[in-house]
């Protein structure tokens, strides 16, 4: 046993859980305010606050859902408290966690130590209030001083571990054991944290690099914990400053909009890592670190008062509840996050709906009731995943309370296009399904891999399209990155070579390809036409891809697609997880095909295909299909069997080696051995009966106008709509333009309506012709000019405008 250094242990168990029952139902139920006597010690107002953050405070534990979240920390504690070595030579923690030097095994035995505090902290489990507990927890905090985490060790292995992951969970645990911990302890504990995360402003062992994003909104909240427990005002407000980088002039501020790099955009995007599209993870982090410092600090000397917080408010509607599918947190803006087996979408859009809830606790009314009734729907709406199961008790007591109050409505779900220039993401919301392009230029990566993470992530970004349906919300969450093919990804356009893993190594690192052109334009917030320009990775392998996207449809084309290495290439239509068991019906122009597992078949000359469950697939005329027929469709039915640990190997988020085994149908083109100038055109119906996908195919409500390597474009009649996008100066649709560009113009009875993009961003201007006449300007962008007449022309000043779409309403 060590021996503890010398200091009071402070006041007793009892006065702790009295101090955190007068604060917790006001901090943890909304996340706001916990009043405090004008007399009371500042410190410890803010400490049993930063408590109740952790444990709750004060529920009924007969509450069912209570139990049930109760149940899930007891077994999670009790398992780490029986495996616990309390040995006088040990050398871990644990023997999973062994050497306890190395920095991925402290940093995550500080995260178990946290939930073991946790437990103990928290009434109801099985550790609560044990004093044997409590001893062997403060013997457990010195072994990995001693031993691992202290002053005189230089940093090794992954940054992140020692600069936010251990001193993250180790002043938590600090903050629940604050009245056992002896002074001597504390202050050594606290001067180790100091050394590793001593502001949030600057990485510690890269002394010129800034803090951005994610990272800095947890050293706030490491750096102000940290503060209460010293006792120490500067170091508090250096915490609260360090939101708003008042260091740097607000440079790398939380509260700021940014046009480059790290951060939220105004078009709702959000990067990290400099060219990640990282909403889903690390963007939610922000969200939630920032919410939880302002709560904390809320009403004392050092709350935050940055008028511009206002910029994270704006970001739950711009930048999260787009991404946000009935609680599933959509895969392309998840990054590496993907291949994390304990972290399936279900469980990532349950940690971002808990931190917009959290931060709605301090938000203006129009804010928080907005965001309340968004999460009503959602956690309502999905009865794969409850909500309830998924969370703590303390994001419990926030979801309760709004579940439970009949003057907050649940908000329908969301619809409308929306285009994420800043980003290269493009989500397409109808009222039952929802469909998302993860795109990538030379401005943002195809994708993130590093520490053992997304080993197999090669394709993500090169067009991979997510098809999300109220009915079937586990397709992405059940498996998926352990057992999909990843050489066949839905939407992508692929070189068939072998692909070795990517980011085995130490630190991450990021794929950007060389294209420019990735985006598109969004009408009326309703429709949609995107493109890319696919260079790929290691080949010869070029394609022009496009999407127009409707209210009932995505069509899809691809042209020019050339490549010269003596491989096959293939375009992938689709590739469904049918889950363990499933063998949904599949239809080819009426037919029926096997339902066996392993069936494979090439389907020459097919219009249409229906998978129960899911959808129809259209395969309509395509203007640029060459003579000999062109690309060639194939369908199968397997089952494969993959491991999480295949994907991911990483020190704390490395993945099991249990197989799994799922089915899936998958659609291909085949554009055969070193293509020329191939092509293909498909059009998905998301949730379309097998009849409504027959009489699609056959009424051509939306047609191919256009698929060559000039333009590709379609034509939607019903809809008044053209929509084009030009790789170049050319005609198509009626339309000419003078250079490449994106457009969709409607008619109706109220007037056109046009939009228009440079999603390549290598323009000055462009000129457009329209084939309608127009006699007045009702309202234009100051960037668009219109001269009108018979054959009006449109000029745009593209230029500086980073790929975001003009606008102009014509008559």
């Amino acid at each position: 046993m060590r021996t503890p250094r010398s200091g009071s242990t402070g006041p007793s168990r009892r006065t702790l859980l009295a101090a955190s029952a007068a604060t917790a139902l006001a901090a943890s139920s909304v996340g706001g305010t916990a009043w405090a006597a004008a007399d009371a010690d500042p410190y410890e107002t803010l400490l049993a606050r930063a408590a109740a953050q952790l444990t709750g405070g004060a529920f009924d534990p007969t509450d069912p859902d209570f139990a049930a979240a109760l149940k899930v920390l007891d077994t999670q504690a009790s398992g780490w408290w029986r495996d616990l070595d309390r040995s006088a030579g040990r050398t871990a923690l644990w023997a999973d966690l062994s050497p306890a030097k190395d920095a991925g095994n402290f940093g995550q035995s500080y995260t178990r130590l946290r939930t073991l505090a946790t437990a103990w902290a928290t009434p109801g489990t099985s550790l609560s209030g044990s004093a044997e507990a409590a001893d062997a927890l403060l013997e457990a905090l010195r072994f990995l001083h001693d031993d691992a985490y202290h002053p005189g060790r230089p940093e090794t292995g992954n940054w992140w571990f020692w600069e936010i992951g251990a001193p993250r969970a180790l002043m938590d645990t600090c903050v629940l054991l604050r009245e056992k911990v002896p002074a001597a302890d504390l202050t050594a504990y606290v001067a180790a944290v100091a050394k590793f995360c001593p502001n949030p402003d600057r990485r510690t062992n890269a002394p010129t690099l800034s803090e951005t994003g994610a990272n800095r909104a947890d050293k706030a909240v490491i750096v102000a914990l940290r503060g209460l427990l010293a006792r120490d005002t500067a170091t508090l407000a250096l915490a609260r400053d360090g939101l708003s980088d008042v260091r740097d002039k607000g440079r790398n501020s939380l509260f700021t909009y940014v046009t480059s790099g790290d951060g939220f955009y105004e078009d709702g995007s959000f990067v990290q890592h400099g060219s990640v599209a990282y909403t889903g993870t690390y963007g939610s982090v922000l969200l939630g670190s920032a919410g939880q410092l302002i709560a904390l600090l809320a009403d004392s000397e050092w709350a935050v008062t940055d008028p511009k917080t206002s910029v994270l408010y704006e970001a739950v509607d711009r930048s999260f509840s787009p991404v946000i599918f009935d609680g599933l947190m959509m895969d392309a803006v998840r990054g590496r996050a993907t291949s994390r087996e304990k972290a399936p979408d279900h469980k990532d859009g349950a940690a971002a709906l808990t931190h917009i809830l959290q931060l709605a606790g301090g938000a203006p009314a129009a804010y928080a009731e907005r965001w309340r009734a968004l999460a009503k729907g959602c956690i309502r709406r999905n009865t794969s995943h409850p909500y309830l199961s998924l969370v703590g008790v303390p994001a419990l007591a926030r979801a309760k309370a709004v579940l439970d109050d009949p003057a907050v409505p649940a908000a329908d779900r969301l619809t409308g296009h929306f285009a994420f220039a800043d980003m290269d993401r493009v989500v397409h919301r109808r009222p039952g399904w929802a469909l998302t392009l993860s795109l990538s230029s030379k401005r943002i990566a195809a994708y993130e891999a590093g520490n053992g993470e997304n080993l197999h992530g090669w394709y993500t970004g090169d067009g991979m399209t997510y098809l999300y349906d109220d009915d079937d919300l586990g397709q992405f969450g059940d498996g998926f990155w352990a057992t999909v093919d990843p050489y066949r990804l839905p939407g992508t356009t692929v070189d068939t070579r072998e692909r070795a893993d990517i980011g085995s190594g130490a630190g991450t690192g990021t794929y950007r390809p060389k294209n420019a052109v990735a985006g598109g334009a969004v009408l009326d917030d309703r429709f949609g036409a995107a493109a890319m320009e696919l260079l790929a990775d290691g080949s010869t392998l070029r394609a022009r891809k496009a999407w127009f996207l409707l209210d009932n449809a995505v069509v899809a084309l691809g042209a020019d697609i050339t490549a010269s290495d003596g491989r096959s290439i293939e375009t992938v239509v689709e590739n469904r997880n049918l889950y363990e068991d499933g063998a949904p019906r599949f239809t080819v122009d009426g037919r029926r095909q096997p339902s066996r597992t392993g069936w494979s078949a090439p389907l020459p000359g097919a219009r249409w295909a229906h998978l129960e469950g899911s959808g129809g697939y259209v395969f309509p005329d395509d203007p640029g299909r060459r003579a000999d027929g062109g690309a060639h469709l194939h369908a199968l039915r397997e089952e494969r069997t993959g491991t999480w640990r295949a994907i991911n190997t990483g020190a704390d988020t490395g993945g099991s080696t249990t197989a799994l085994t799922r089915r899936y149908l998958t659609l291909w083109l085949d554009h055969g051995v070193s293509p020329a100038a191939s092509s293909y055109a498909y059009v998905v119906l998301p949730g379309a009966s097998a009849t409504e996908t027959a009489v699609w195919a056959r009424s051509r409500p939306v047609r191919v106008v256009a698929n060559n390597a000039t333009a590709q474009a379609v034509e939607a009649r019903r809809h008044g709509l053209l929509a084009a996008h030009f790789w170049g100066p050319g005609s198509a649709a009626g339309i000419t333009a003078s250079g490449p560009c994106t457009v969709i113009a409607r008619r109706g009875g109220d007037g056109l309506s046009l939009a228009v993009a440079d999603p390549g961003r290598t323009g000055t201007t462009v000129t457009l012709e329209l084939p309608f006449p127009v006699r007045k300007v009702v309202r234009a962008d100051d960037s668009v000019t219109v001269t009108p007449g018979r054959r009006p022309l449109v000029t745009v000043r593209v230029q500086g405008s980073r790929g975001h779409t003009h606008t102009a309403h014509l008559r």
